[in-house]
């Protein structure tokens, strides 16, 4: 995997080991180890592209002045390469590195042949992860937390395959439990009030037109045959018949929005196939648990929550924790991922605390486990009156703006972009106007507009006959403009992995947007066709490595990279 940073780094480490060891060789410093040092990009870059702190962590074990030893390796290093430009020192004896022009064209070249694989690191070491991400309710449409959650989970997976990641998205079927017995009830009550009977909606059952529509649908299939049947088989005939359709329409909706999952894993097969019972048997004979009440309780305290939790109610059904304890052991042990990440909302910060005291009592080391919490979206636009305002309802239907709705009204390339605008842990505002704007103020549109006016240039260097295969000699770039991209370019590895460490694809976004701006000043700055043939072939290389960059990580986020706009 090419990473032109830490080639560089490496490089320079090398270079100065090779002149300590002349320096030590002439007696010009005492043959001690060498301690660890560092090699760091400055905040600065007129202080350099590289600095090192290797004059100050040597100077105790060379018992000399750090500005001494830098002086010596300073002399010694401008001996035995053309690496860099030059070398300076700083402060109390920083050693400061500018790069080389052979360098960066180097770089550049490199860049432009490792094609849609630049990018790509092996810093995941062919780890298996398995992100859980979404996960709605299937008992009614997506809402824009999921669209969110949707966005983000997808980007990270693929953030995480980037970096060298064996990664699985899995969507988990919520098919078992409270909220379908209340989805049962729901859909029950409405089919007898379809045939006349005169009863009420409980207050906590789910009171949507998705329930109607779905009892009208049913109604028409099988008409009241179901009427004089116990409540037992209706609601079962009901959830039977409704519930694929709520499963395959957020498919469905998930589809459309680029999201396509590996696994749809049912929580209803975790009752079934004694899962859940495994799960209270371990436990038990961990010895950490105990009966009060009928119930039975978690020792949660010996792992240090502030109060034990019930695991099984006195009825005998478990509490919701249980299946998804036997969730998270599937994935970590029964399949054996090495870590899996949960992407979750906001309010879920007291499960993570639980689940991880449960992943313990497991025997479980609940390092293995890791979540992204996912802060409120608010959806914005202007109104009659020329203010930003909160949006809750759908212009098109009234009613509250799922996933489904948005798309309707949003691209699907803007809807990816804007939420992954920002870290998981903020709050995202989402202006709808703007999504919609072709302009230079809508983020994805001028990202998108910069690989397209890349392949305009392209197509005009073409239509001249002109191709980088016929120039044979070292790039140069001669501006801070052209510099500045390069220094762009080359951060894209470290980009992803740090997105990738930090499960943070945002990351990536903002690096499109940065490498987007740095691009349409080098367009504006850096005339092309007409230079001389030196300059004219180094800025066509330049436009054809952003571009790689910039369609790479588009592709990488699910956001479509247009060569004509």
């Amino acid at each position: 995997m090419f990473n032109p940073i830490d080639t560089a780094k490496k490089e320079i480490k090398a270079l100065i080991l090779s002149a300590l060891g002349e320096l030590i060789a002439q007696d010009k410093l005492p043959p001690e180890p060498i301690p660890a040092f560092n090699i760091e990009i400055p905040n600065d870059r007129s202080h350099g592209d590289f600095s090192s702190n290797i004059a100050l962590v040597s100077a105790k074990a060379f018992r000399t002045n750090p500005r001494q030893i830098a002086s010596l390796l300073q002399l010694e290093l401008e001996k035995i390469t053309d690496f860099f430009n030059k070398c300076e020192i700083a402060g109390p004896g920083f050693i400061n590195f500018f790069l080389g022009n052979s360098w960066y064209s180097e770089t550049i070249n490199e860049i432009i042949a490792q094609k849609q694989d630049y990018g790509k690191t092996d810093t995941g070491n062919g780890k298996k992860v398995l992100v859980e991400f979404v996960s709605a309710n299937p008992t009614g449409p997506m809402h824009i937390g999921n669209a969110r959650g949707g966005a983000l989970g997808d980007c990270l997976s693929s953030v995480l395959e980037c970096a060298g990641y064996e990664v699985c998205r899995e969507f988990y079927v919520n098919d078992a439990g409270n909220q379908i017995e209340k989805f049962a009830l729901s859909l029950d009550i409405r089919y007898r009030q379809h045939f006349g009977e005169e009863i009420e909606m409980p207050e906590d059952s789910y009171h949507g037109e998705d329930i109607i529509n779905h009892v009208k649908s049913f109604a028409e299939k099988y008409g009241d045959k179901y009427i004089n049947s116990s409540e037992e088989v209706r609601k079962k005939a009901l959830v039977d018949y409704a519930l694929p359709i709520n499963i395959n329409t957020l498919e469905t909706d998930l589809l459309k929005y680029r999201v396509k999952y590996d696994s749809w894993f049912r929580e209803s097969t975790l009752h079934q196939n004694g899962a859940v019972d495994k799960v209270i048997e371990i436990l038990r004979k961990n010895g950490h648990t105990y009966e009060s009440e009928g119930a039975l309780w978690l020792k949660a305290t010996d792992f240090g929550a502030d109060k034990d939790f019930v695991l099984v109610r006195s009825n005998g059904f478990p509490t919701y924790i249980v299946p998804d304890i036997a969730y998270h052991y599937d994935k970590l042990v029964t399949r054996g991922y090495d870590k899996a990440i949960d992407v979750l909302g906001a309010d879920h910060h007291g499960y993570v605390q639980r689940m991880r005291i449960c992943l313990k009592a497991m025997g479980i080391d609940e390092k293995r486990l890791d979540v992204v919490i996912m802060q409120m979206v608010r959806l914005i636009r202007v109104n009659e009156n020329g203010e930003k305002e909160t949006v809750k309802l759908s212009k098109r239907s009234g009613k509250a703006i799922t996933l489904s709705t948005l798309l309707d009204e949003v691209p699907i390339d803007a809807a990816r972009f804007f939420f992954n605008l920002r870290d998981s842990n903020t709050h995202l505002e989402f202006d709808l106007d703007l999504a919609i704007e072709e302009s230079s103020q809508n983020p994805v549109f001028y990202v998108q507009y910069a690989h397209a006016r890349i392949c305009r240039v392209l197509e005009k260097l073409k239509a001249e006959n002109y191709s980088l295969d016929d120039y044979e000699d070292e790039l140069k770039f001669i501006t801070d403009t052209e510099i500045s991209l390069v220094n762009k370019l080359v951060q894209l590895p470290n980009e992803v992995n740090l997105a990738a460490n930090e499960y943070n694809p945002s990351r990536i976004t903002r690096y499109c947007y940065e490498t987007a701006q740095l691009f349409h000043k080098f367009y504006d700055e850096c005339k092309i066709i007409g230079e001389e043939k030196a300059i004219m072939y180094s800025r066509m290389a330049l436009c054809i490595a952003t571009k790689t960059v910039l369609s790479n990580m588009l592709n990488l986020l699910k956001v479509d990279a247009p060569e004509k706009m």
